[in-house]
């Protein structure tokens, strides 16, 4: 079982984002919930991939072009957490 929760930035980044960007967002929490992490990740369309360097251990999918969801996932015995650090405007 997978549960998804926000850090106290992630709950202010939300209010920040334009409806399209929530929404997507929203699709993606409810999706990780339902059919769990391992096969949301093979959704093309969010690009689930492993970050690197200082944010090694964390993972990013895409909401847009330009916004970025970073999360981590927290292994317990019988659920996961999928712990979402922050929403933030990609810098190309």
């Amino acid at each position: 079982m997978n549960q998804v929760v926000l850090t106290s930035r992630t709950r202010k980044d939300l209010a920040k984002l334009p409806l399209h960007i929530f929404r997507k967002f929203e699709f993606w929490v409810k999706q990780v919930t339902i059919e769990g992490i391992t096969k949301v990740r093979k959704i093309p369309g969010f690009h689930d991939e492993p970050l690197k360097g200082q944010r090694q251990g964390e993972r990013s999918i895409r909401l847009s072009k330009a916004y970025r969801a970073i999360y981590i996932v927290i292994s317990g015995q019988k659920i996961e957490l999928i712990q979402v650090e922050e929403i933030t405007k990609h810098e190309y």
